[in-house]
């Protein structure tokens, strides 16, 4: 048996493209005249259409949720343990919807992407992006896809802001707001690592001011040590210190020898860099920290976020991960309190999990429990 043959699997899926040629017109004051998506779909829509699900991807996520592409595929889609057969997001009973975000670099329309206006490139001219821009494209492709209330929109870290976006942009287009291992906004922390990788990459010779592809380059060393820092914030002390210690790749400490020494968590991350840098793009990797860090779900509400709930007629499932420094759990309680004062209806699960927030992507039995008891209760008709 094959991977993609097993029973809970979505099997080979294909993706596809949507056109939009209506305007769309973004946060910075900026128009969209045309733009594409690369969707893929698990599962069937219903009769009236009331079983769809919206995935809304993390930073450095993609429309591959689940499933393989093909035979060879090594790896499966990056939720693939949630969303299938019997999974929690359970593809016998909903329709699920994944996408490559506006701005991304896996096919949709973004810095990659050719500007109709010039011919060349997008590059670093690529409209700056704001997590509402990503709701109203999402909304665009509901519509095209005839979908006009989603059972639920789902999404971890970045994704879970989309979400709660998607609760106070159209509130009647969503029966359950689900947010895992996310935040109201970043923390002066988290702001402050994001700008040391752009950083990284900003200082590339390669680089130059966005305009890489113009060149005939790419600044792979300076996104390779973004992502390195960008990694190290998704692990936990523990892990690391679990799967690596200070455990030797190469040299010795023997006296006598002068031999560099590589610990096996340097080659880790460089590895990790290296694997990204191959596969991802510079200039969306800056667009999308910018519109994390912008992100601030009370900030035209009085900065109050019971005041901006009050919006929503959803209900809502939060969760979060025990070891997660990057946002931790003080950050759902956050949300969850503000659901309370805003009398929304509202379910919550902290999950012991020694992975840091890389967890909400991990097997866990109580964090896919819980999940599973909720989304069981989500009425598909």
């Amino acid at each position: 048996m094959t991977q993609s043959s097993a029973p809970d699997s979505v099997g080979l899926v294909t993706p596809f493209t949507v056109q939009f040629d209506e305007p769309l017109r973004l946060a910075s004051g900026r128009t969209l005249e045309t733009y594409e998506l690369v969707v893929e779909t698990y599962g069937s829509l219903n009769a009236n259409k009331s079983n769809a699900v919206l995935i809304c991807h993390a930073l450095s996520g993609d429309h591959h949720a689940a499933g393989f592409h093909s035979e060879e595929d090594r790896k499966p889609g990056w939720w693939d343990g949630y969303i299938g057969p019997g999974k929690p997001i359970d593809t016998d009973k909903f329709f699920v919807v994944s996408l490559n975000n506006l701005g991304g670099c896996s096919g949709s329309t973004g810095p990659r992407s050719i500007n109709p206006a010039t011919g060349s490139p997008w590059g670093a001219d690529f409209p700056k992006l704001r997590v509402r821009d990503w709701v109203h494209s999402q909304a665009r492709l509901a519509d095209s896809l005839g979908i006009d209330q989603w059972a639920a929109v789902i999404g971890g870290s970045l994704g879970g802001m989309q979400a709660m976006r998607w609760a106070l942009e159209y509130p009647d287009r969503l029966r359950h707001c689900i947010v895992i291992a996310s935040a109201m906004k970043l923390s002066a922390q988290n702001i402050a690592f994001n700008e040391t990788a752009r950083q990284a990459i900003l200082k590339d010779p390669e680089f130059y001011h966005g305009d890489y592809q113009s060149h005939d380059t790419y600044p792979k060393n300076g996104l390779a040590i973004a992502r390195m820092i960008g990694h190290i914030t998704y692990l936990s002390d523990d892990v690391m210190g679990e799967k690596f210690g200070r455990e030797l790749r190469t040299g010795s400490f023997d006296q006598g020898l002068e031999d560099l020494v590589e610990f096996q968590v340097e080659s880790y991350l460089r590895y990790q860099g290296d694997t990204f840098s191959r596969n991802f793009d510079a200039n969306t990797y800056i667009l999308m920290t910018r519109a994390l860090d912008y992100f601030d779900l009370a900030r035209e509400y009085g900065d109050d976020a019971s005041v901006a709930f009050r919006r929503a007629q959803c209900d809502f499932y939060v969760a979060s991960f025990s070891t997660d420094w990057r946002f931790p759990v003080e950050r759902s309680r956050e949300i969850v309190d503000a659901l309370i004062d805003a009398q929304k209806n509202v379910s919550y699960t902290e999950v012991e999990s020694p992975y840091g927030h890389d967890a909400f992507l991990l097997p866990n039995e109580h964090y896919r429990e819980a999940f599973s008891r909720y989304l069981a209760r989500i009425e598909t008709e």
